[in-house]
């Protein structure tokens, strides 16, 4: 493969499948993008990025190196390895949904042909690439680790963060066989620096599962903490500083408002939903999932309290939310707490409105979410200000001085008219 062109073509083109396609592509790989989405297609192939950490202008220079978008599925026809990188969310039974892996699997089965290298990009349960994509795969009539590679690599896009990328992140891989592992890792030592192998397909995807949920299960507990912390008049960031001088056995997570992302809320539950299969409650992360969603709630009646102590009813009280992503300095609003907190806030019947220069338009129960335009005159005319996001674009010294009174769910800000959680 180091040695013969290689066509590589891409399922799903956001937040995971087009920043591999930069990579590939800025390395010499011929590369097509496939997605479902025909206003991502044209978009793409009209030079314009959907996504944070692809620009614009990085998008003009991939077409200029041959990188085109099709919602075709006909180019998988001349594809010597197709990378699946479409969403795993969870329904709405918090339970994992597998749908559009099923139905890029059947896409690629129609088209699979003889040394085809197939990867699973999407974060799933252990079990699932040598099982329901395998079964798809080989319904052509071709076998898995004799006719075709198959491999589970997972992502690990970290959208704004400017240190580590797919190239310098070492790439997990795992094959069904293990010459579909050396054929993926292979083609992965491309372009990225380092390739980790794993024993096989399901140790990659449950390698995936315990990143995230080492998060969750410590983010909960940071946050459990900081619920109790205030109760005794214990400044938990201060101590969290202080337990993190320790240069060995602590690393340092720290509370919020809710976890956000694709990642963190999502992962988790697709490791629970096979333990339970297995008839065995996860208690850590059925735990962490209940602190991370009280979360929320313990935000408005912190600041319910808050205001109280300044004479001031949440009913009918003006409340802006600064910063509305997931995390800072990115547009992405998946499962952003920002959105359960509006919602909370306006079924208390505050007046709500939200502040975020990545942010356009923020869709709540009730509709669009009122964004202000002028950040000074909203925090003047607010009632209370809460900080969600502490985007670098913020000037905290700036926001403690123009608003009435903030509540810091970021711990970032230390005025005598704060309050943190």
């Amino acid at each position: 493969m180091k040695d013969q062109p290689v066509h590589l073509v891409v399922i799903g083109l956001g937040y995971v499948g087009l920043p591999v396609i930069a990579h590939a592509v800025r390395s010499g790989i011929h590369c097509t993008g496939l997605d479902t989405s025909h206003s991502i297609v044209h978009g793409l192939n009209s030079g314009r990025s959907h996504v944070d950490d692809i620009s614009d202008s990085e998008v003009a220079e991939l077409l200029g190196r041959g990188f085109s978008a099709t919602s075709e599925t006909s180019v998988l026809q001349t594809a010597d390895v197709v990378l699946i990188c479409v969403p795993t969310p969870l329904r709405k039974d918090r339970e994992p949904d597998l749908s559009a892996v099923t139905a890029a699997s059947k896409t690629v089965r129609d088209f699979l042909h003889p040394g085809m290298l197939v990867v699973l990009e999407s974060t799933t349960y252990p079990g699932t690439t040598d099982g329901l994509v395998r079964e798809i795969l080989e319904e052509s009539g071709l076998i898995a680790g004799d006719d075709f590679n198959l491999a589970f690599s997972p992502e690990r896009i970290d959208p704004g963060n400017a240190t580590y990328n797919l190239k310098n992140t070492p790439k997990v891989v795992g094959g069904y066989t293990a010459q579909c592992t050396d054929r993926a890792a292979h083609f992965y030592e491309l372009f990225v620096d380092t390739v980790v192998r794993t024993r096989g397909t399901r140790e990659a995807e449950l390698a995936k599962l315990l990143e995230n949920t080492y998060r969750h299960v410590n983010i909960a507990l940071v946050n459990e903490m900081a619920i109790f912390c205030h109760e005794l008049g214990i400044d938990l960031w201060d101590s969290i500083d202080a337990a993190a001088t320790k240069p060995f056995g602590f690393s340092a997570f720290y509370p919020g408002p809710g976890v956000g992302g694709h990642c963190i809320p999502i992962d988790p539950n697709y490791l629970s939903h096979q333990v339970r299969s297995l008839g065995y409650p996860f208690k850590f992360v059925e735990l962490a999932e209940e602190i991370s969603q009280r979360m929320p709630n313990y935000v408005v009646q912190r600041v319910e309290k808050l205001l109280a102590r300044r004479g001031v009813q949440l009913d009918g009280a003006k409340v802006l939310l600064l910063g509305l992503t997931y995390k800072p300095d990115i547009s992405d609003q998946r499962e952003t707490p920002a959105r359960d907190l509006a919602n909370l806030f306006t079924s208390a019947h505050a007046v709500v409105s939200g502040f975020d220069p990545n942010v356009s338009e923020f869709t709540v129960d009730h509709g669009l979410l009122r964004l202000e335009i002028d950040l000074w005159s909203a925090l003047k005319a607010c009632d209370v200000a809460v900080l969600l996001q502490a985007h670098s674009v913020f000037d905290l010294d700036e926001i403690a001085k123009f608003a009435p009174v903030v509540f810091d769910t970021r711990g970032r800000m230390r005025h005598d008219n704060v309050e943190r959680l």
